[in-house]
C-alpha cells in the first residue's frame, strides 16, 4: 500500500440496508455511478455482504457496503441477516432504502431502531419514484424526517442523497488525531520500527505508515529506526526529539535506551487513543494481576494476516501472560469481523491496536466489553504493564494517567 492510498479503517462506510426487492444494489450502482452490486429481480440476490473502497464525490475515500435483505428467510436467510447486522457495527452512515411504492414496514421500523440504538447518523431513502402513481397512497404518509425520495432506474434526486450522505459523514468525523495534536512544526519523532517475518515485504505495517503521515501532516520531522540503531541515533541527533514511538514488541529495549526525559509511548497506545477509548484499555491492564488459574482470555485481531511462527497475538502475547501470572490461563482468539457477542465467560479481553477496523467498530467491541463488565485492553498496553513501563508510556495522556493505580507501573 502507498502512503497516498486511504486504508479502508481511514474510509467513510456507508452502509446501505432494507428489505428485499427495495433496490438497496440498484442504488448502490447508481451512488457509486458503477456496477458495483448485482441486480435482479429475484428476491435475495444480494446474499452476502459486498463493500468497495472507492473516491465518492463530495465524500472522498469511501467504502460502500450492499447488504441482503433484512427480511430474507429460512436458516440461510438468518445467517445473511447476522452478517448485514454485524455490518451496522462499522457503518459511520447508514442508508435505509425503503420501496416507495409501499412505505415504511415493520422491518423498516426495526432497522431505524437499531440506528438509533447503535447511533449511527442515518437517511432514508425511498426509492421506486419512477413507479409512484395514486395506487399508492402509502407513500406520501412514509416521509420521515431526514427522508429523500429518489430513484435508482432514472437517477431522480440519487447527487442530493449523496450530499445528504456527506454531511452526516462530516458531522461523524473523529475527533482525535493518531499523534499531530501533540506536535508543533519541527518537532522530531523518533519511530522504532523491528523488520520481521510479520512485516509486510517491502512496506512498513499499516500504523507505522499513518503515524508518519500523521507527523509529516504537522510540519514535524518522523526519523524511522530499527531497535538496534536507537542508541546510537538519539545520540546524534542535536535536538532531544518530542517523543519515540514504538512498536510494543521492543518495548522493553526501547524503554531501556531511551533517557527518561524524552517522552515514550508506542503505537498501540497511540491507536487506542485515537479510535477506542484509552482510559478504558489502561484500567483493563490491571486485570492482569487477578487472573486465575482456569482463567478464559479472548485475544482479538481485526485483521486475518497469516500467522508466522512467533506471531505477537497467537504466541508472544499468551506465553508473556502466563509467564507473568504464573496461572494456567484458557486463552481462546478472534480474528478479522469475528467478534463474539457474549464475552461473560471472559476476564479479560486483549485487542490488537484496531489498525484494520474503522473507528466504530473499535468503539463498538470496547462498548461489548464495557456492557458485559469485562475488562479490556491492547497489546500496547498489555506489553508495557506486564513489563514494568506502563506509566512511563501513558506519561503524555494525564487522563490515562489517572487511571492507573500508583502501585501499577
Amino acid at each position: 500500500m502507498s502512503l497516498n492510498s486511504a486504508p479502508s479503517a481511514e474510509r467513510i462506510h456507508i452502509g446501505f440496508f432494507g428489505r428485499r426487492n427495495a433496490g438497496k444494489s440498484s442504488l448502490v450502482n447508481a451512488v457509486a455511478g458503477q456496477e458495483l452490486a448485482v441486480v435482479s429481480q429475484v428476491k435475495g440476490t444480494t446474499t452476502d455482504p459486498v463493500q468497495k473502497a472507492m473516491e465518492l464525490l463530495p465524500m472522498g475515500p469511501v467504502v460502500v457496503i450492499d447488504t441482503p435483505g433484512i427480511d430474507d428467510q429460512g436458516d440461510l436467510g438468518t445467517l445473511r441477516v447476522r452478517k448485514a447486522r454485524q455490518i451496522l457495527n462499522k457503518t459511520d452512515v447508514a442508508v435505509l432504502v425503503a420501496d416507495g411504492t409501499t412505505g415504511i414496514t415493520a422491518v423498516e421500523q426495526e432497522l431505524l431502531e437499531l440506528f438509533k440504538e447503535k447511533q449511527i447518523p442515518y437517511v432514508v431513502a425511498f426509492n421506486k419514484e419512477d413507479l409512484r402513481n395514486a395506487k399508492h397512497p402509502a407513500w406520501e404518509d412514509s416521509m420521515l424526517e431526514n427522508s429523500i425520495k429518489v430513484s435508482a432506474k432514472t437517477g431522480f434526486q440519487v447527487e442530493v442523497l449523496k450530499e445528504m450522505i456527506a454531511r452526516l459523514a462530516v458531522a461523524n468525523e473523529p475527533k482525535h488525531r493518531i499523534v499531530g495534536d501533540l506536535l508543533k512544526p519541527s518537532d522530531i519523532v523518533v519511530l522504532v520500527t523491528p523488520i520481521d517475518k510479520a512485516a509486510p515485504k517491502g512496506r512498513l505495517i499499516l500504523p507505522q505508515q499513518q503515524t508518519i503521515r500523521d507527523i509529516l501532516e504537522s510540519d514535524a520531522v518522523s526519523v524511522v529506526v530499527k531497535e538496534n540503531q536507537l542508541k546510537d541515533t538519539l545520540k546524534h541527533l542535536g535536538k532531544q526529539p518530542a517523543m519515540v514511538i514504538t512498536d510494543s514488541q521492543v518495548f522493553a529495549k526501547v524503554s531501556a535506551d531511551t533517557p527518561r526525559q524524552i517522552p515514550l509511548t508506542s503505537f498501540s497506545i497511540l491507536f487506542a487513543r485515537y479510535k477506542g477509548d484509552l482510559e478504558m484499555v489502561v484500567q483493563g491492564a490491571a486485570a492482569i494481576e487477578k487472573l486465575q488459574d482456569g482463567d478464559q482470555l479472548l485475544i482479538s485481531e481485526g485483521c486475518t494476516h497469516h500467522r508466522q511462527c512467533d506471531d505477537i497475538g497467537s504466541v508472544k502475547i499468551p506465553r508473556w501472560l502466563k509467564e507473568h501470572t504464573k496461572k494456567q490461563l484458557q486463552i481462546q482468539f478472534s480474528s478479522g469481523t469475528e467478534f463474539p457477542e457474549d464475552l461473560s465467560g471472559y476476564k479479560l479481553i486483549v485487542h490488537c491496536g484496531g489498525c484494520m477496523l474503522n473507528q466504530r467498530e473499535v468503539k463498538y467491541r470496547f462498548k461489548c466489553a464495557k456492557d458485559q463488565g469485562v475488562p479490556i485492553t491492547n497489546y500496547g498496553i498489555a506489553i508495557a504493564y506486564m513489563q514494568g513501563i506502563l506509566r512511563r508510556s501513558v506519561e503524555l495522556f494525564p487522563q490515562a494517567l489517572a487511571c492507573l493505580p500508583e502501585q501499577h507501573g
